[in-house]
């Protein structure tokens, strides 16, 4: 009777909130819920009754002479009354009936991947005699599809679309749960290499890449080609965290390598160490290797090594206003050319503020060699500002200034509006 009470008050309560309804419509709801209450009461006690006497009246099961137990005969119970629906519907509802939410979609989600598109769209104004851009252009849109293929292993797929084709900028399978703790890739994916290398367009601080990026490593593809990768976790002092990352490539990587045989593979290592100096501020430091065949033919060898550095400090009570992020990337380059081996240089060295909650500022210096003539040195520098209105869109403004071999200079200001939509995972930190 207890429960009969509770379901009672719930069900008074429920018609209470139809405020929709007139005064007089909920007076006849309440009074044939009172009339339903009370039938379900009085079927409750029959059924009760009926119950009991049918424990009563039956037989025990006969004992026979094999001492087997004889089942009586089944007893026939009366129908079970019908639930009488208790809860006032609205109109358009059936009695008794259960809204469902999400419904045929909700299930269907389920089964797809997560679904982003990250725009991209430059301006500039200005002057640069060796490296032009359009005025206005929708520079990248990027289509990310990610997913859990099944316990073992997840899918990412990027597909960059730009105003003249589209490219699969990534698209790969991750191994997770290998033993001794290796993950292992398959596909098409940016190298290991450094920083830049590795980082997708919208995630880079400035509305271009570095000197050094173009010059040396392939420029804003960089080293990107289909392979495997292996990576480890590595034993390590107390409280650094060291990785350690083996690649294996096709051999065919914009500028910077070319294959022109089967077995002319790409290789590209990478060793990463990661420390919490305080509570606020971390230390990443890394270095790379890469070693491939250039467009001169397989007897022609191009190395590249890597220097990054790179600190954040982000203090725990004023998080969402001030954090600083300071980049490095010092990188050697050895290319065999006909009757020579030219051996380059490049830096870029990087810092960003974050003023406010929205506001950051920061600033770069550029310096680079070129791969196949390495007394060619471009300098140059940036300042940017990043106003983020959400954490779905920035707007970027960003003065460079470029100073190259031939001697003639670049002065541009360049305006940047990123905006995503749709699920986009987090990237690698």
């Amino acid at each position: 009777m207890r429960l009969l009470k509770v379901f009672a008050c719930l069900t008074l309560l429920a018609s209470t909130m139809l405020w929709a309804q007139p005064k007089d419509d909920i007076q006849e709801r309440l009074k044939a819920n009172e009339e339903r209450i009370k039938a379900l009461e009085s079927e409750i006690k029959e059924l009760k009754a009926t119950l009991a006497a049918v424990a009563r009246n039956v037989p025990a099961a006969p004992v026979l002479q094999g001492g087997e137990a004889q089942e009586p005969p089944p007893t026939q119970l009366p129908p079970t009354p019908q639930a009488v629906p208790t809860t006032p519907t609205l109109p358009g509802e059936s009695a008794g009936q259960i809204p469902v939410y999400g419904g045929s979609s909700a299930a269907a989600k389920a089964l797809n991947p997560d679904i982003s598109v990250i725009g991209d769209f430059l301006g500039s104004i200005g002057r640069n005699p060796l490296n032009p851009v359009p005025t206005l252009e929708m520079h990248e849109s990027e289509v990310g599809f990610q997913a859990i293929v099944d316990p073992y292993a997840r899918a990412d797929f990027f597909f960059s679309f730009g105003e003249e084709g589209v490219n699969l900028e990534e698209g790969f399978l991750t191994f997770t749960s290998l033993p001794a703790g290796l993950i292992v890739r398959a596909g098409k994916m940016r190298a290991a290499f450094g920083k830049v290398n590795t980082l997708h367009n919208h995630v880079l601080p400035w509305t271009d890449r570095p000197l050094v990026t173009g010059s040396l490593v392939g420029g804003e593809d960089g080293i990107n080609d289909a392979g495997l990768s292996v990576t480890r976790i590595l034993p390590a002092p107390r409280d650094i965290l060291l990785e350690g990352t083996m690649q294996v490539f096709r051999g065919d990587s914009a500028d910077v390598f070319k294959s022109s045989r089967n077995r002319d593979v790409s290789l590209v290592g990478h060793l990463r160490g990661y420390r919490d100096l305080t509570e606020s501020t971390n230390l990443d430091l890394g270095l790379s290797y890469a070693r491939g065949h250039n467009e001169l033919g397989s007897g022609f060898l191009t190395q590249l090594y890597g220097m990054d550095a790179t600190v954040h400090w982000k203090p725990l009570r004023r998080a969402i206003y001030h954090s600083f992020v300071g980049r490095t990337e010092l990188i050697w380059s050895q290319r065999q050319q006909t009757g020579n081996v030219q051996r380059a240089f490049g830096l870029y060295t990087s810092g960003d503020y974050q003023l406010a909650r929205r506001w950051f500022i920061g600033g770069r210096y550029d310096r680079s060699g070129r791969s196949n003539n390495a007394n060619l040195i471009d300098s140059g520098f940036s300042t940017i500002l990043t106003y983020w209105p959400s954490e779905f869109s920035q707007i970027r403004g960003q003065y460079r200034f470029a100073h190259y071999a031939e001697g003639r200079d670049g002065n541009e200001l360049r305006f940047q509006l990123q905006f995503s939509i749709g699920a986009h995972g987090a990237h690698p930190f």
